[in-house]
């Protein structure tokens, strides 16, 4: 008969096959005990933008439960009435899978509950700066984009930055070889998130424009001379695609970043190392799509393949161990993908 912890592990492992196939498929890479308290740390963000994401929870409600998670996660409140207040008021749009994963939050919370002091600080601090920092966006007007480069930091920090600084913390909590290089990494987690989040807000202009949302810096665009004004402007345009060009620059300084950030893991450390060049790969490849095409008017349409994401875990497996090979594969992958941009961008 199976214990109330391992069916809470089992469940967790199940439920991540249903809200995330690339996450379901990266996790199991790491060692044992980090793809636990990683695939857990999914979980815990994938409930926070659940709340944050339901198209019929009004602002205040999302707010509030949103404060009642963070307190979940801390230990301060129940994970059982959170549930129950929260799973009722889900919007009809929401999958079965989130409905299922909220319903179960405290078998999620209970294994949470179980990691070592330093594992729970990290993950319940990525959840109190995430939910904050979301729930700032969804109040904010961002049909016309945002302010400026330093805005989108920001917004990048707060949904993807923050993640790269907890999985840091778990990974030198599970090493003290990969400590040992606990500030540079940290730095370089920041950047490493940026890149990926803005591979994605890249990817997803025109699916975000029907939403009547936009993540692109003003300040950008105008230097290019597009002006937002009613929605975002055609994808045909020079100047458009010029300033589009200008921010797949600064997506591919944040994931050379993101290269150096895996390459300061140890070799033998294959696991971690293969779990950071998957999403690190499958974002280069993004990035080239983008590039190549950028007059796409659809995700869909630079949505990498499912043979270019064999070949990502092929070839990343072949050079786990090579850093050298592996910096050479990323400049040629990453060679012509808009301007280098510097600090200032």
């Amino acid at each position: 008969m199976n214990s109330p912890a391992t069916a809470d592990l089992a469940y967790q492992e199940r439920i991540l096959q249903g809200v995330s196939r690339t996450f379901a498929l990266t996790i199991p890479q790491l060692p044992d005990s980090l793809e636990r308290v990683v695939g857990n740390a999914y979980l815990l963000c994938r409930i926070a933008d659940t709340i944050e994401d339901d198209k019929h929870l009004p602002y205040a409600d999302k707010l509030h439960f949103s404060e009642r998670f963070i307190k979940v996660v801390g230990a301060e409140q129940e994970a059982d009435q959170f549930a129950r207040d929260l799973h009722p008021r889900l919007s009809p749009t929401a999958t079965d899978s989130e409905r299922d994963l909220i319903l179960n939050t405290p078998a999620v919370i209970r294994i949470t509950h179980s990691f070592n002091r330093r594992q729970q600080a990290a993950l319940h601090r990525c959840i109190r700066i995430m939910a904050d920092g979301m729930s700032r966006y969804q109040e904010a007007n961002v049909s016309n984009g945002l302010k400026d480069q330093q805005d989108m930091d920001s917004y990048c920090y707060h949904v993807a930055g923050v993640v790269g600084e907890m999985l840091t913390e778990l990974f030198c909590d599970y090493s003290s070889v990969i400590n040992q290089n606990h500030d540079e990494m940290m730095e370089l987690a920041v950047s490493f998130g940026q890149g990926l989040q803005m591979t994605n807000i890249l990817k997803d202009i025109w699916d975000d424009q029907k939403r009547d949302m936009c993540w692109l810096p003003q300040s950008v665009l105008e230097r290019y001379g597009v002006k937002l004004g009613s929605g975002v402007p055609l994808q045909n345009g020079k100047e458009f695609q010029q300033a589009l060009g200008h921010l797949i620059g600064v997506a591919r300084m944040h994931l050379d970043n993101a290269l150096t950030y895996t390459l300061l893991l140890p070799e033998h450390e294959t696991g971690i190392r293969r779990f950071c060049l998957w999403a690190l790969g499958m974002a280069v490849l993004t990035l080239r799509n983008i590039n190549n095409r950028r007059g796409f008017t659809s995700g869909e349409e630079v949505k990498i393949s499912r043979r270019s994401v064999k070949a990502t875990i092929v070839s990343s497996n072949l050079l786990t161990r090579h850093d050298y090979l592996l910096r050479w594969l990323f400049n040629r992958l990453a060679a012509g993908l808009g301007s280098r941009a510097g600090p200032g961008y």
